[in-house]
């Protein structure tokens, strides 16, 4: 089983690129984030011909996200975060896929900050933790995936200083993410390559991509009935390179785990 994970900037604008890299990679499950499309003008059927059963919770203009299956439909189980019943904005969708649960997120971003933008951020990772921890120890296997708008540790980016004061590097910003790995998640690219420079978003300015000046805030997170599944998990870096792409790459792990058949 192959799982990924592809912040798309724009899934209508970028619709060629995902459909290729869907024919390329064959993921079992994709899961997408920063739509920028409303439900009515989310490209289903595009995404159907392709080969993927789909559900989508989109939002006009911004966040937006997404769960792709190949050969089969994600059964949904739950959209939004408990907690606030005020928050409208389209950032989690969860599914059952082959008896896997799927969490497909995109985290606030929280700039500028200090500021409103960052207190949301906070209060939504505190709703996601609290979710987190009842699908860590559900019993079932689970993965969340997505972009999570956090550096996790100075070892995932070309060069804190330049982002001191950025929202991704904040102190909050790695606790909350420490206390979610601590519920017992296994940061799968982490597993794999302990030690190694990978990233997974290269800002459009100032020459980032060419130069390599990359952040890792794209993750797949496993629970322990999926972690000790884990064959591989690495970044199809080569996608970010291509005319017109998301400023993001497609995130993978392999699994040693078969899908029922759909």
């Amino acid at each position: 089983m192959k799982i990924a994970t592809f912040n798309v900037n724009g899934i209508n604008s970028r619709l060629a690129l995902v459909l290729s890299w869907l024919a390329e990679a064959r993921p079992d499950v994709a899961c997408l984030q920063e739509l920028k499309s409303p439900d009515p003008n989310f490209p289903a059927a595009a995404i159907r011909d392709a080969g993927y059963g789909v559900l989508f919770h989109g939002q006009r203009a911004w966040n937006g996200v997404a769960i792709l299956a190949r050969g089969r439909e994600p059964i949904e189980t739950g959209r939004g975060l408990d907690g606030n019943s005020e928050d409208t904005q389209s950032r989690y969708l969860e599914a059952v896929v082959g008896g896997v649960i799927v969490g497909c997120l995109y985290l606030p971003n929280g700039n500028p900050q200090p500021g409103p933008k960052f207190d949301y951020k906070l209060e939504w990772f505190e709703r996601l933790n609290a979710h987190a921890r009842l699908l860590c120890g559900c019993g079932m296997p689970a993965v969340l995936a997505g972009d999570f708008n956090v550096v996790p540790t100075d070892a995932d980016i070309y060069n804190p200083a330049s982002w001191q004061d950025d929202a991704l590097l904040q102190p909050e910003s790695r606790a909350a993410f420490a206390r979610l790995l601590k519920q017992g998640w296994t940061d799968a690219i982490r597993a794999r390559h302990p030690r190694e420079a990978i990233y997974t978003y290269w800002d459009y300015w100032r020459n980032r991509w060419p130069r390599n000046a990359g952040l890792r805030i794209d993750h797949l997170l496993l629970n322990r009935e999926l972690a000790s599944l884990l064959a591989d998990a690495n970044v199809d870096r080569e996608v970010r390179g291509r005319p017109g792409a998301s400023d993001h790459a497609p995130v993978w792990a392999e699994l040693g785990f078969d899908l029922p058949a759909g």
